[in-house]
């Protein structure tokens, strides 16, 4: 097997060297391989290229249609693209993930060619407010005076809480606003 092997490799060498010294000769005498409307940057030319990229991408694209496009339909733009994008993963294996910016540009791509409605791809709105989210925040608070508003942050993701948007991943400023809302409510003495 081991000779064999070694045949072969040594087979797929010389077809290398050969398939290089062809395209040597062929320059040598003025030939160049490949399109020549895209050589000379032809219009109709680029246009029959990208379009067969876009053939194929839309291909590619309707293949896994069912991981993805009902979620969107629904959820979308009531929820955040985050989210969105971790509902659709969930059940999906770890290679067939999606990103968010191939995720938007799939989405894109559906709404141009009329798949999906333009609202999809509207910004998520503010979530109905209410005294949950404060109440909790001025417990946070509460329980230790000094702790950092990042240190908030990190209970709140640890607590699987959503941001007033709906979001999983805190930052400081909402809390603050939280804390500020908080106070106004009376559900936090003031700092001051």
């Amino acid at each position: 097997m081991q000779v064999l092997g070694a045949a072969a490799e040594f087979e797929r060498a010389l077809i290398r060297e050969r398939t290089k010294a062809g395209l040597a000769s062929a320059r040598a005498k003025g030939r160049v391989g490949g399109n020549p409307g895209l050589r000379t940057k032809d219009p109709a030319a680029l246009r029959k290229v990208r379009l067969a990229r876009q053939d194929g991408y839309m291909e590619r694209l309707s293949e896994t249609a069912q991981d993805w496009v009902p979620h969107v339909r629904r959820l979308r733009p009531d929820m955040a693209w985050e989210d969105v994008l971790r509902i659709i993963n969930g059940p999906l294996p770890h290679d067939r993930h999606w990103t968010q910016s191939r995720l938007l540009r799939a989405v894109k791509a559906y709404v141009r060619d009329g798949f999906l409605p333009d609202e999809v791809l509207g910004r998520a709105g503010r979530r109905e407010t209410d005294d949950r989210l404060p109440a909790i925040v001025a417990a946070i608070k509460g329980s230790d005076p000094e702790i950092t508003l990042q240190a908030i942050c990190d209970r709140l993701e640890s607590m699987r809480e959503r941001t007033p948007r709906g979001r999983t991943s805190w930052q400081p400023s909402s809390v603050k606003m939280l804390l500020e809302r908080a106070e106004k409510l009376g559900l936090l003495r003031s700092a001051h």
